[in-house]
């Protein structure tokens, strides 16, 4: 019994400095990124397929615009990205 006790907290302390390596690797707010915000879905954007209905923040950073308020007659681009 004290040798599957000593095997278990051998294999958790490796565990534990495993996990912890990869994290210090990787970076802690990198890792937290991951785990809050990458719930990505498989998508299918094709030429021709309805972009799916989106509710973005204008530039002013109050006024909601929904996509579909802007699809029309003209072409649509949207260009995201960091301008600095």
């Amino acid at each position: 019994m004290r040798v599957l006790r000593w095997v278990v907290l051998v294999a958790a302390v490796l565990l534990a400095v495993g996990v912890s390596v990869a994290v210090l690797r990787i970076g802690p707010r990198n890792v937290l990124g991951m785990i809050r915000y990458d719930h990505r879905k498989e998508g299918d954007l094709r030429p021709g397929v309805a972009a799916p209905d989106v509710t973005l923040v204008s530039l002013d950073g109050k006024t909601p615009v929904r996509l579909s308020e802007h699809v029309g007659g003209k072409p649509l681009i949207l260009v995201f990205g960091s301008y600095t």
